[in-house]
């Protein structure tokens, strides 16, 4: 070896040093639910484990209702209880099993659950129904038990005693329940199984308008005064349907809309950003001041809600100084608005309209059961609409309180997966809607229709949660509202349904076990993991927020194929197994949404190929990598530094911004926390309490970053415990080091990705030295470089700072700065530039690169095959497209010279060339550059021949892999592989097109370049036999028939290219794939000399391309953000990956008896107070980042980006047709 390196005189540069993944990734704590070791007795843990309700309780207040509990000893058999009884408790399971039923039409009982040790039974609508006072009994319900067993049992009178002490409390508890109800069972029986009508009861709620009876003589006219007899507001424009992105009803398409104003004013930009720090200007005061002691539920419900309260001294001299008659809020923008068709005098019918609204406030009183007349002073509008006005569409967020005064209002809700509308309910003159969104802060769930003239009483947010603090019974009148108008059917699937949280590091299940349930993903993170046979486990998939668990195994009866644990503090909700044998043999169409469910994951898993499992995208020899990308559908980034040298606050507030660009974000620091919730909030006594403010945070945001502190503070642990990916920011000019602040990570077991992103000067050297930053590093799942603009590394002070930034946050970013980059990584949005080979061919590339960035078209990723190889790191190093053109025409036509290519000839035993010259040419364009030095991400593609296998580089030499991808059989000898002696080929024998692999490591969308020959396939028939000398003949003769067969040379290319055509075809038909071929047919593959035409084609071509992209919205599907698309998980399918779309109906229509497997739940509760603290600053800067109405939403199903571009058609797939005709259709997006 000695002897080898000073022949060679050449410069060992550092390589990546391979390193696992930690056992933290990868594996769920061993620790369960440890009842002998904690403080607090057996009984109370249960209670406060399950009872997801009571973890929102401050500890003496759930310690006193603890003291309510009762034992009860059940024999086996025994009825807990039973249909005729009262509904009226919580019981929890100490020890034995229960087993929870239903009772069919037919009289059948049907077992929906199995209750083990430390699991509940409980409905929480029945105990809102004994905290309203509408107590009923079971009806169809039952609870026995399966062994002996011992239960303990929790009164809801216990609560009203409670309510009677802290009435605030019950605001918040009521509220909670009716987040329970939209999040979990609604979001369950709707979006994942497809049920509308079913969930609502259709029949009248209404109660009889006495008053308005009694005052309306005759119809009310069409000109009302909303509101205000003394003066008028402005008309309200008939509006075109909706935005399709809204997720709008296609019943309501022909209407005006309502619209609605914001209820409070915004801040500047310069006070959302000096909240942003923490450090609020001298004398501003928080709107709405912290009461002492439990009053500060109402500001927990009202920040769930994301409702701004004015101050009360403010409120009431705003109330005061209204006329007797007027409804007006004098100081604050209210909901108000005056729809008018003709232009009589209103003066008219200002009486009967004064005299109809107060007979209609009089009948909302009673409703909502107000002791106090003057709460709806100014609070409540009178409005009047015309047939055919939607007055608010499904997804909607500023929704307001209807009361039906004459007319009729129509519900509808757009059936998943289809564009049809279906009309849940009618709302009739005594009756309410939009209550429940109003009450837990989440989108509307339907579209509200006026399809007749409708007069109706409306009341906002705001002003019903003003309302709420003066009298916090009032939630109970309106709660009551929303229960009556569930089905009996949600009543008793309330009871299978559980909402259950899990610690960061517990399994929800693990590998073997028996498969009883379903999980969907709430909130948090969750990775799968699967345990090969030689005992290595390996990466399965990672899910977030609105992600299905489990679905396959549960629906095929198998054991669970992978272990799934918790990455942090998630919540989940949870459907059994029997429940949902229950639903499919009430609701038989179910059976058509779960073959959907169960075809979008398969579909998924071939679109993707049978390949599956790689670590974070980080390619291995031999590995192979699953569909799913781990870095998608994060919600929270934590942000630390390497050192306090790092512009850390810039960095973040850079970042903001670019994340501004696709949905909602916060920025989250120590002070601000502090600022926000107190000094106190950061010690271990309010842990529940800020836990669920920052899961509050999430709901409202599209992802939320943590700023992390310079050191080990319980901020900076707190940050790295919420986090879903943590950025290590450091300054790329300075020496490679690891900070103490990573040094300290090191003892805790962090199961986040960690990304390492490095920070440049705009006019500071390109990166090096890259590799010494990662090897000095445990396990990084990957790493950035970063181009800053000056102002992140000025030294300005934090008023300097705060004033630059407001005047940044005013321009739209820069979609092709390295911030927003970043930003689509992180949200999974990364569009990839996919080059392929073909010899000079892909000169033309270089012309493209050239339109894209002309049309504006963003670049994250680059990978490519061969001449692609060589293009796409140019693109990678350069991004500059007049050097990137420079430095490729100087190689083309270095590949012209003919003496260069005379001295390479060698003696033809492996090749015809010895490859040095085509060496020196390739280095001298590269040098010495790193693959991890390149300003984008980058890989390239080549052909093991030791291995037999596929090779991805993504870091090393980059002139050698280049050069390795470019090795032509016969032309050039293998490559060694510098790593490990293994011998490279041209990365076109094996995937010419590597736009699956682009895929697999995060990128959203692929544009697919591809400059490969085209094989003749009109070749001649000569039949069984070929005479070599015939074909001679054929080819001699001038006047014989010309034919087509291929020699002996084109037999050997075409088989060598096999599995890359196949391959290619795959990749031409996948929905996110952007295919592009440049009519380049007629150059050869050495035509370098042709460099300039070649060129101009590719260009030429790009511009037609994009243009069109750029007329049919093409380009702005690319750059939106797709996280409310449905996602796949192929590692679903390794339980039946040979399943035929045949079994799939057996599978999914299958019906047991009655029993439901046991849940062997290992997953560990903690409490949690779901969302805290409400803060005027938050819910107005929310407000300035929440631009991107259509984030967060159910939308549809999109069309491919390659389906709007004519030249290019859909695959024609037996399979999908199948799927189809059984009633699924199959679902657009790959995972």
């Amino acid at each position: 070896m000695p002897a080898q390196r000073i022949l060679r005189f050449k410069k060992e540069y550092p390589t990546l040093q391979p390193k696992e993944p930690p056992p933290s990734l990868l594996e769920a704590d061993l620790t369960e639910f440890d009842v002998k070791n904690s403080h607090l007795p057996s009984e109370v843990l249960y209670m406060l484990k399950n009872v997801r309700v009571l973890g929102h309780f401050e500890k003496p207040l759930f310690l006193e209702l603890c003291k309510h509990m009762i034992f009860v000893q059940l024999l086996e058999g025994e009825h807990v209880f039973q249909p005729g009884e009262p509904d009226t408790s919580i019981y929890v399971v100490q020890d034995g099993r229960l087993e929870v039923c239903i009772q069919d039409a037919d009289g059948t009982e049907v077992a929906v659950k199995e209750v083990l040790a430390g699991d509940s039974v409980h409905s929480l609508l029945s105990i809102l129904d004994v905290i309203t006072g509408h107590t009923a009994p079971y009806k169809t319900v039952s609870a026995r038990a399966a062994v002996p067993s011992t239960v303990l049992r929790l009164p809801a009178v216990a609560f009203q005693g409670v309510f009677e002490k802290y009435p605030e409390t019950l605001v918040r508890v009521v509220q909670i329940i009716m987040v329970r109800l939209q999040r979990v069972t609604f979001l369950a029986l709707h979006n994942y199984l497809g049920l509308t009508t079913e969930l609502f009861n259709p029949e009248s709620q209404a109660i009889p308008l006495v008053s308005v009876a009694s005052v309306a003589a005759g119809k009310a006219k069409r000109q009302v005064c909303c509101g205000s007899e003394d003066r008028l507001e402005r008309p309200l424009r008939p509006q075109e349907s909706c935005d399709p992105d809204r997720g709008g009803s296609r019943a309501a398409a022909p209407g005006p809309l309502l619209k609605r104003s914001q209820s409070f004013p915004l801040p500047s930009v310069h006070e959302e950003i000096l909240d942003e720090l923490g450090k609020a200007q001298a004398g501003d005061q928080a709107p709405f001041a912290p009461p002492a002691g439990a009053t500060s539920d109402l500001r927990m419900a009202c920040d769930r809600a994301r409702v701004l309260l004015h101050a009360e001294e403010h409120l009431g001299s705003s109330v005061a100084s209204k006329s007797k008659k007027n409804v007006i809020v004098a100081d604050t923008p209210s909901a108000v608005f005056h729809y008018s068709e003709t232009n009589l005098d209103e003066t008219v019918s200002s009486r009967k309209t004064d005299a109809i609204f107060r007979a209609a406030k009089k009948d909302l009183l009673t409703l909502m059961k107000l002791d106090d007349t003057s709460l709806l002073d100014g609070r409540v509008t009178l409005l009047h609409v015309p047939g055919g006005t939607v007055v608010s569409r499904q997804g909607d967020q500023d929704v307001n309180i209807l009361f039906v005064v004459s007319g009729l209002l129509h519900v509808y809700q757009r059936k998943i997966d289809s564009e049809e509308d279906t009309c849940l309910f009618v709302v009739r003159p005594g009756e309410m809607v939009g209550q429940l969104a109003v009450l837990t802060g989440e989108p509307l769930i339907f579209t509200i229709k006026a399809n007749r003239d409708c007069s109706f009483l409306s009341i906002s947010k705001a002003h019903f949660y003003e309302i709420m603090r003066k009298q916090p019974t009032v939630v109970l009148g309106v709660a009551h509202t929303v229960v009556k108008r569930v089905s009996s059917f949600v009543r008793q699937i309330d009871f299978a349904l559980d909402w259950m949280e899990v610690e960061a590091g517990r399994a929800v299940y693990r590998q073997g076990d028996r498969s009883d349930c379903t999980y969907i993903v709430l909130s948090g993170r969750l990775r799968s993991v699967i345990r090969k046979d030689d005992g290595k486990k390996r990466l399965a998939g990672e899910y977030g927020r609105g992600d299905l668990i489990g679905v396959v195994e549960t629906l095929t009866h198998q054991a669970r194929a992978t272990t799934v644990h918790a990455v942090r503090d998630s919540e989940l909700a949870k459907l059994p197994a029997g429940a949902l044998t229950s639903i499919k043999r009430r609701y038989p169409q179910v059976v058509t949404r779960l073959i959907h469910l169960l075809g979008e994951k398969i579909l998924g898993s071939l679109q993707q190929g049978t390949a599956s499992g790689h670590q974070f995208g980080l390619h291995t020899a031999g590995s192979k990598w699953d569909s799913g990308n781990p870095a998608s559908n994060l919600s929270t980034v934590a942000v630390m530094p390497v050192s306090e040298d790092v512009p850390l606050t810039a960095f973040a507030l850079e970042l903001k911004h670019a994340l501004g660009a696709i949905g909602p974000v916060l920025l989250l620091t120590s002070d601000n926390i502090k600022q926000r919730l107190g000094s106190a909030a950061l010690d271990s006594i309010h842990e529940y309490r800020l836990s669920s403010w920052l899961g509050q945070q999430e709901d409202i945001h599209r992802i939320v970053l943590y700023q992390a502190d310079s050191t080990l503070t319980p901020w900076t642990q707190r940050c790295i415990r919420q986090a879903d990916c943590i950025l290590i920011v450091g300054l790329g000019e300075q020496e490679p080091a690891v900070g103490e602040l990573e040094r300290m990570l090191e003892s805790t077991a962090v199961r986040a990705q960690k990304q390492l992103v490095l920070l440049h000067r705009e006019e500071g050297p390109a990166p090096s030295r890259t590799v010494e930053w990662l090897n000095m590093r445990s396990w990084c799942s990957g790493h950035l470089h970063l181009c800053c603009p000056r102002r992140v590394f000025s030294r300005r002070s934090l008023p300097k700072l705060v004033e630059m930034y407001e005047r940044v946050f005013q321009r739209p970013p820069d979609r092709h700065s390295d911030f927003s980059r970043l930003a689509r990584v992180l949200t999974g949005n990364a569009i990839a530039l996919v080059l392929g080979g073909g010899g000079a061919r892909g000169c033309a590339q270089v012309g493209i690169i050239r339109a894209l960035t002309e049309c504006g078209i963003p670049v994250d990723m680059v990978g490519g095959t061969s001449i692609g190889a060589f293009m796409g790191a140019l693109y990678s190093e350069e991004r500059n497209y007049s050097q990137i053109r420079i430095r490729a025409k100087q190689w083309a036509e270095d590949m012209t010279s003919m003496v260069k290519t005379v001295l390479d000839l060698t003696y033809p035993i492996t090749s015809m060339f010895s490859g040095a010259g085509f060496n020196s040419s390739i280095c001298s364009v590269f040098k010495d550059r790193q693959i991890e030095d390149l300003w984008i991400p980058y890989f390239t593609i080549t052909t093991d021949i030791t291995a037999s296998a596929m090779r991805v580089h993504t870091d090393g030499s980059l002139w050698r892999y280049v050069r390795a991808s470019m090795s032509l059989s016969g032309y050039l000898p293998p490559l060694c592989d510098p790593k490990d002696g293994h011998l490279l080929m041209d990365g076109g024998y094996i995937n010419n097109l590597p736009a699956d692999v682009a895929r697999s490591m995060g990128a959203k969308v692929v544009i697919a370049i591809d400059v490969g020959s085209q094989d003749e396939t009109d070749l001649t028939n000569y039949g069984d036999a070929l005479s070599g000398w015939w074909l001679l003949w054929k080819r001699w003769n001038p006047l014989a028939t010309k034919v087509k067969v291929l020699n002996m040379a084109e037999i050997q290319t075409r088989l060598a290219y096999v599995c890359c055509v196949r391959q290619l075809e795959m990749v031409k038909n996948s929905e996110y794939c952007e295919y592009l071929r440049p009519p380049i047919d007629s150059y050869g593959t050495l035509d370098f000399g042709k460099f300039n035409e070649i060129c101009e084609v590719g260009y030429q071509h790009g511009r037609t391309v994009f243009d069109i992209w750029g007329r049919s919205g093409v380009l702005e599907k690319m750059l939106q953000d797709r996280q409310g698309t449905s996602k796949m998980k192929a590692c679903d399918v390794l339980t039946c990956p040979n399943a035929s779309f045949t079994d799939l109906a057996e599978i999914v229509s299958r019906i047991e008896p009655a029993k439901v497997a046991t849940v062997d739940d290992e997953s560990d509760y903690q409490t949690e107070y779901e969302e805290e603290l409400p803060d005027g600053s938050k819910d107005t800067y929310a407000d300035f980042q929440s631009a991107p109405a259509h984030l967060g939403s159910d939308s549809e199903d999109e069309p491919s980006l390659r389906h709007r571009y004519p030249s290019l058609a859909s695959p024609n797939c037996p399979a999908v047709d199948m799927l189809t005709k059984m009633g699924g259709a199959p679902h657009s997006d790959a995972p």
